[in-house]
């Protein structure tokens, strides 16, 4: 698709107040990631948003990579909340992700706790949060999405076991403007009920495929084993443990453990 057809489809729906104030895009970028938040490093407003058709350095959690190939959405999208705001910006990420892949494909997608967008229990998206925050004071944060939409994830082995796309789950190619135009329209409606201390926690939740469900988390070279009881108002995981403790999990990977 080429980058003026981008732009074009994306701003002539676009109805939204903060999210897409700025929009570029870049045939290639090391990392959309990296773009934003050199934006965010200047002055430019919140709600920029910046879309890459290949990332030659992409990154997801915990600093893996991620696997670029054209037809996909690279999105990353600049912010300057409040410190209290600033726990929910991957949560509403999230919600519109699932949200978008709803009202486009009519497809339900659910939520791997923290941030995987799974449809049929495979990946199709990974949200990743970061920040730079002064004091008190958060300077900005970047929201970025990669959603695979095209990708032939059976050619791709690294990702073959667990992964699929958009167009696979939904028998047809989905058209990509339709859900970026989506996503930062939800997106935009999410951080504004944020600004207005309306939490999206309740709706993250019932979006959470994790709850209910018996779990290995790790995180760092720690492994906790347990049922998933859902999560506190933060979003962090609660985690109750084979010996009946209640462990809070602020970060973490986790996978289904069986019975």
């Amino acid at each position: 698709m080429p980058p003026n057809l981008v732009a074009a489809t994306v701003r002539q729906g676009l109805f939204t107040r903060i999210v897409g104030r700025r929009l570029l895009y870049y045939p290639e970028l090391s990392s959309t990631m990296d773009e934003a938040g050199k934006l965010g490093e200047g002055d430019t407003e919140e709600g920029a948003v910046v879309v890459a058709e290949v990332q030659s350095a992409g990154r997801g959690r915990q600093g893996r990579s991620w696997v670029s190939q054209p037809g996909n959405l690279l999105v990353s999208v600049l912010f300057r909340p409040s410190l209290d705001a600033l726990p929910f910006i991957s949560i509403i990420g999230g919600i519109a992700a699932a949200r978008a892949v709803r009202k486009v494909t009519g497809l339900e997608a659910n939520i791997k706790w923290p941030n995987d967008l799974l449809i049929g229990g495979r990946k199709v998206a990974g949200i990743l949060a970061e920040s730079a925050i002064a004091g008190d004071t958060v300077w900005y944060a970047v929201l970025g999405v990669g959603m695979n939409v095209s990708l032939d994830t059976d050619q791709t082995e690294e990702i073959a076991t667990f992964a699929t796309s958009i167009n696979a789950a939904a028998g047809q190619e989905v058209p990509r403007a339709d859900l970026l135009r989506q996503f930062l329209m939800d997106l935009d409606a999410l951080y504004l009920a944020l600004a207005q201390g309306i939490s999206p926690i309740e709706e993250w939740q019932g979006l959470l495929s994790t709850t209910g469900q018996r779990l290995m988390a790790t995180w760092g070279n720690d492994t906790y084993n347990g049922v998933a009881e859902g999560t506190d108002p933060m979003g962090n995981l609660l985690l109750r443990q084979d010996d009946g403790s209640l462990l809070t999990l602020t970060a973490g990977d986790v996978t289904l453990s069986g019975n």
